[in-house]
């Protein structure tokens, strides 16, 4: 998730995402790991249309393990009135609060009415964003999904560019300016994707840092990236070491059970050796008649309970050395399973950045045919007479709705509504 640095009103209005940063929140003993799938400020206020993910879990003292509870966990959207419906918990007003606040009103909410003894652990994540709205001069005005990240021109390419006209001679003006919209969103996503790489290769040979790559180290926001992706690794890494110190803790209680095994059955041992050496001795006695006969049956009852009990000694501490087996084995069946995970992440990446350069290339040439084939777009490329798109965000917050003057790098947020006009230049 994002946490945000409040800088001022007015350089946050225009560059939001600039003091966006990025954590995770681990709950320990008793909670759960909460890993968000679309990373977000984690002061970050819930609203209408806003998709989130919740998950409800208890856990299972005698099992050691969390319980998760099928019939609340999924997918909802909020409603127009702000609401989360769910099962049992009812309807469930979030608008206007962090997720961990949501998700908090969801356990105590699911407490009261079930009668819980314990509160149960609920985690709220966001799976997609309320939509941004592109109107005005563009080819496809409406709503679409918003992305971290987004800026006005990424929303713009998305809308299709500027608004198409009648006037044939301007088509190779739009093609221009289509062609290059989409060529700016591929390189921001080649970076992000150069970037992952980075951090997957860093993992593979567990490493603590990650170096900056070479072809996005001049790139101004390639900090910014580099460490987005350090908190991808510190989080899953964060995962892995506390399953891993689970398991060691596990193996440990085992082992003190062994040893605790063998003190016993050395005790046993020495009793079984002592009663045997009675019955031995009273042996040749009863035989004689000396010794009545229930004297010596008691001694041989003795005898065979203790040998029974040292043989479930003897069972006990093979199960427990079988459990530290398993333990260890576990403990190398998590490595093997996420060095396996990451050369499949590695390899998809490495697909998705080869398929970005071939669009790269594609964008291109079209930036560069609409070059050729007409000279009005030439002027435009030199910055000539060309026409200029003017944008203006709407933004509602705490109920008033302001108009923010904004360019084609400022970021957006969720339910943003961008207005596109158009001017141009003096020749």
């Amino acid at each position: 998730m994002y946490r945000l640095i409040a800088r001022g009103v007015e350089p946050f209005l225009n560059n939001p995402w600039r003091y966006l940063r990025p954590t995770f929140r681990v709950l320990g003993m008793g909670g759960m790991c909460v890993f968000a799938s679309i990373a977000y400020a984690s002061d970050y206020t819930l609203g209408a249309l806003d998709k989130v993910s919740v998950k409800v879990a208890q856990w299972q003292t005698a099992e050691g393990t969390f319980r998760e509870w099928p019939a609340i966990t999924s997918t909802y959207t909020i409603t127009s009135s702000g609401n989360l419906t769910l099962p049992f918990a009812g309807s469930i007003p979030v608008s206007g609060k962090t997720p961990h606040d949501a998700a908090e009103a969801i356990s105590h909410s699911l407490q009261q009415k079930l009668g819980l003894i314990d509160l149960p652990e609920t985690s709220v994540e966001i799976v997609e964003f309320r939509p941004v709205y592109v109107s005005g001069v563009v080819q496809l005005p409406g709503k679409y999904i918003f992305e971290p990240d987004m800026t006005v021109l990424k929303a713009v390419s998305l809308a299709g560019g500027m608004r198409r006209s009648a006037d044939e001679g301007q088509r190779f003006e739009r093609d221009f300016f289509n062609a290059e919209g989409s060529y700016a969103v591929l390189i921001a996503e080649r970076n992000r994707l150069i970037a992952t790489l980075a951090r997957i290769q860093a993992e593979l040979q567990n490493e603590k840092e990650i170096t900056v790559p070479a072809e996005i180290a001049k790139d101004p926001q390639s900090a910014a990236l580099i460490s987005a992706e350090k908190e991808i690794m510190v989080s899953k890494q964060t995962g892995v070491d506390l399953q891993l110190s689970a398991l060691q803790e596990l193996k440990a209680l085992y082992e003190a059970e062994i040893i605790s095994l063998e003190k016993k059955m050395v005790v046993q041992n020495r009793q079984l050796n002592l009663a045997k050496d009675e019955l031995q001795s009273i042996g040749g006695l009863a035989d004689k008649g000396l010794v009545v006969n229930s004297r010596l049956m008691d001694l041989k009852t003795t005898v065979a309970d203790m040998e029974g009990k040292l043989l479930d000694l003897d069972t006990a501490s093979l199960r427990a050395k079988q459990e530290v087996n398993k333990a260890t084995r576990d403990a190398s069946d998590l490595a093997n399973t996420r060095k396996a995970a990451l050369t499949v992440e590695n390899r998809t990446t490495q697909a998705a950045l080869d398929e970005n350069t071939l669009k790269l290339v594609m964008y291109k040439k079209l930036m560069a045919e609409a070059l050729v084939s007409a000279p009005e777009s030439a002027a435009i490329a030199a910055g000539v007479a060309a026409p200029l798109l003017n944008y203006t965000i709407v933004r509602a917050e705490n109920g008033k709705v302001t108009e923010i003057a904004a360019e084609e790098n400022t970021l957006l947020m969720p339910g943003d509504m961008v207005k596109v006009t158009v001017s141009r230049n003096p020749a």
